[in-house]
């Protein structure tokens, strides 16, 4: 079954209605590489682990109101078993809550065909709202990338120009370890793909061990620059968008190199890879 442009357009993804609290923040918090020193109180607040200072971790929307993998979903047309996540946004637009019950919406919001043998993107964009007040909460996007699904005759663009960074050296720089088990961590994160968990799957698809997930190597540039340009206030956070470039094996350090017009990037420094690129922050409310 190949792509139908106006169906995959118009799919409809089921709206997620998820209750969350300080054992879901504090997990994620933790999951993301907070916590390596449990004497940082800074760092401790985003953990529930303060009773008189408790802060939410901006990066947790990216995994509330999460519709799962909808993609493998056969009336999608799509072939799942090929697509690579290539790009992540998310923009906050609310403080938000030590507990509430959230309705997450996630829609297909443009369809790019890249030709036969080529590929197509796909971009999407979550919402999150919180259910008892309708407060905006959140928006997430992202782009995925169908390696098997060009030439299904769909337009051609306009495709989404990346964020050029600086020529000059980075301003600051950010370095933590992750932990070895750190994707078996994260996996409670509503994302349990065995490519980061079992070693027999990774083996598979070409990888010496699990990696990490895209979305966990995210949260921890987005704990970097929560720490970095915020001065860990999750008021001042607003969003950040960036590109996926290369996998993390668990145990790496990730170095995030942050420059003061907010661009940024993330390195794997044992390996000097850029595993995100193209990264741009916004303080709350600038650009809105």
């Amino acid at each position: 079954m190949s792509i139908d442009y106006d169906h995959l357009m118009n799919f409809d993804i089921p709206e997620v209605r998820q209750s969350y609290g300080p054992r879901d923040w504090g997990l994620y918090a933790l999951s993301v590489g907070m916590g390596h020193d449990p004497m940082d109180a800074k760092e401790l607040a985003f953990l529930a682990a303060l009773d008189d200072d408790r802060r939410v971790m901006p990066a947790i929307v990216n995994v509330l109101g999460h519709p799962g993998f909808w993609l493998s979903d056969p009336a999608t047309g799509v072939d799942a078993l090929r697509l690579v996540h290539g790009e992540q946004g998310m923009t906050i637009h609310a403080d938000l809550p030590e507990e509430a019950t959230i309705i997450g919406k996630t829609r297909v919001t443009g369809l790019v065909d890249k030709g036969e043998g080529k590929g197509a993107l796909l971009y999407y964009e979550k919402t999150l709202k919180d259910e008892a007040t309708g407060t905006h909460l959140a928006t997430c996007r992202g782009t995925t990338f169908l390696r098997g699904d060009g030439g299904f005759g769909g337009p051609d663009g306009p495709v989404k120009t990346p964020h050029i960074l600086p020529e000059t050296p980075p301003d600051h720089a950010f370095e933590a370890k992750t932990r070895p088990e750190q994707a078996l961590l994260y996996r409670w994160n509503a994302d349990p793909n065995p490519l980061h968990l079992d070693p027999r799957v990774a083996e598979r698809a070409g990888f010496e061990q699990p990696i990490l997930h895209g979305l966990c190597t995210f949260g921890c540039a987005a704990h970097a620059l929560l720490a970095v340009l915020c001065e860990h206030d999750p008021a001042r956070f607003g969003s950040m968008d960036a590109r996926f470039t290369a996998h993390v094996f668990p145990g790496e350090t990730l170095r995030t190199e942050v420059w003061a017009d907010g661009s940024f990037r993330t390195i794997a420094v044992e390996r000097d890879k850029v595993v995100i690129g193209n990264g741009l922050f916004q303080y709350r409310g600038e650009g809105a």
